[in-house]
């Protein structure tokens, strides 16, 4: 059914399921507006870090089944993953999906299946369809034809885990969403092309709301860990200590604090839900509240114990939303150490090993240094991201400094 499917985005969840399809012999044509990811790919190398995923991409455009492009081509299928931010007032932002839209439309033919794939507010994919039926009158959709419709559309919101994203693509369950029953099938058999788990079938608007609902369910656990923190911080207790403790109950399994929430799910979709429901959404809403607040009681308290310094040297360890990833989007981490830059009450060291250079919020302000410079130079040390290489830092580097430990690192 599927000869040629398209993939249009290819970060670090289109590069992958592109790479995936087409370890299975399919023909996939990955469309991105970055030259430079597109000529990375064709040379058979990767421009983000997810582990196994250079090795899988050399092999499938050595073989031709995956050339990256960066202008559509017709195609059997068209899975759309490109960002979906929020603007100001957490309002979102589905100027990439509507951008997509336009660039695929033209080259749109009788027979073809559309995923949206992009985490998306309820009610996204119903207007992706008005948007496509809008530049193609010529052509009929769900909406209007139902299963007769020439091109079928459905939602497929991915669930994956940066750092073991082919393993998860493959073996996760899967939701998938037609504006059709139709669509429904017709996804569900491309997705059976390389997921071993279960293809769950259902409607858009709810494949969207399970999308949302997962990433808030997680928001809510974070939020009342990283409130446990600061109660604690209060009342003078290990938080550390007291967690392990508490999960001993074997019906309580909290989760570990941390300086904030980042990545592009769990930062963001819960703030869909309150846009879409803001006199329902009370404790969703307030959960992200907290989880936004994190970074910034991190900021006071490394003002707290860098005021004892003349001209103190802050060393923060990691950048990225989680460890062992490069990705910074929406990373309290990044955040903590822009908000830090702006007291400006000494120098600021950021120590990250995934990246190559510091994001434009921070360069020609902080400086980029490798983990023992930052422990020569440092007066205070911050603990944010709990990457491996900062596991093997030894006892005797960081005693006698005041130490601000959001991962439980140093504990």
């Amino acid at each position: 059914m599927y000869n040629v499917i398209s993939m249009v985005g290819l970060g670090y969840i289109g590069l992958p399921t592109a790479t995936v399809l087409a370890s299975k012999g399919i023909k996939v044509i990955g469309v991105d507006v970055n030259q430079h990811a597109v000529d990375t790919i064709n040379r058979g190398e990767i421009h983000i870090v997810e582990p196994g995923l250079e090795a899988l991409v050399s092999q499938v455009v050595r073989s031709g089944h995956l050339t990256a492009v960066t202008g559509p081509v017709p195609a059997d299928a068209f899975i759309i993953a490109v960002p979906t931010p929020f603007k100001e007032g957490h309002v979102p932002d589905l100027s990439y999906i509507h951008a997509a839209v336009q660039s695929i439309a033209p080259v749109l033919k009788k027979g073809n299946l559309v995923i949206l794939e992009s985490t998306s507010p309820v009610g996204a994919t119903e207007q992706m369809e008005k948007w496509l039926a809008e530049l193609r009158p010529d052509i009929s959709f769900p909406s209007i034809a139902g299963e007769d419709a020439d091109v079928q559309i459905a939602y497929c919101p991915e669930r994956v885990l940066p750092g073991n994203v082919l393993h998860e693509l493959s073996a996760n369950d899967r939701i998938v969403g037609g504006m059709t029953k139709k669509a429904s099938n017709m996804a569900a058999a491309l997705y059976g092309i390389f997921v071993s788990g279960e293809c769950l079938k259902t409607d858009a608007r709810t494949a969207e709301m399970a999308k949302l609902t997962e990433n808030s369910f997680r928001d809510l656990n974070i939020a009342f860990a990283n409130e446990l923190s600061l109660i604690c911080d209060h009342l003078n207790i290990n938080v550390w200590e007291l967690i392990p403790l508490a999960n001993r109950h074997p019906r309580v399994n909290i989760l570990s604090p941390g300086p904030g929430v980042g990545g592009h799910c769990i930062a963001v979709d819960p703030w869909f839900i309150v846009n879409s429901a803001p006199e329902q959404a009370r404790l969703i809403r307030t959960a992200r509240e907290v989880n936004d607040q994190k970074p910034h009681y991190v900021v006071e308290q490394v003002k707290k114990l860098a005021s004892q310094f003349e001209a103190p040297v802050v060393a923060c360890f990691g950048l990225a939303f989680k460890a062992n990833i490069d990705d910074l989007r929406e990373s309290p981490a990044v955040e903590i150490v822009a908000e830090l830059l702006d007291c400006g009450f000494g120098e600021v060291l950021a120590v990250e090993p995934h990246v190559q250079k510091l994001p434009s919020i921070l360069e020609g302000k902080a400086e980029l240094v490798g983990v023992e410079s930052a422990l020569a130079r440092a007066d205070v040390l911050v603990m944010l991201v709990d990457h491996k290489q900062f596991a093997s830092i030894n006892a005797s580097a960081i005693e006698g400094r005041p130490v601000v430990d959001t991962r439980g690192v140093w504990k």
